[in-house]
């Protein structure tokens, strides 16, 4: 049930990323993505949370979450 469930939270997060339009905004989603998944893990907030905020700014860099095109 665990694995699950951080399965689920990022396969959410990668999927809202992609709702969101500017590096900042998918870097704030990211860091929080990055504090919900050092309380599930019990890793260390401040670098769980930059990571998942590098993610977020960079994600639409290496083509995982591309903006929507108008």
């Amino acid at each position: 049930m665990y694995i699950k469930s951080v399965i689920f939270a990022a396969v959410a997060a990668f999927g809202l990323s992609a709702c969101l339009e500017s590096d900042t905004e998918r870097a704030v989603a990211g860091a929080g993505a990055g504090l919900v998944a050092s309380e599930v893990l019990g890793t260390d907030r401040a670098g769980t949370m930059l990571a998942g905020a590098a993610a977020g700014v960079f994600c639409d860099d290496v083509g995982v979450c591309r903006p929507a095109t108008r």
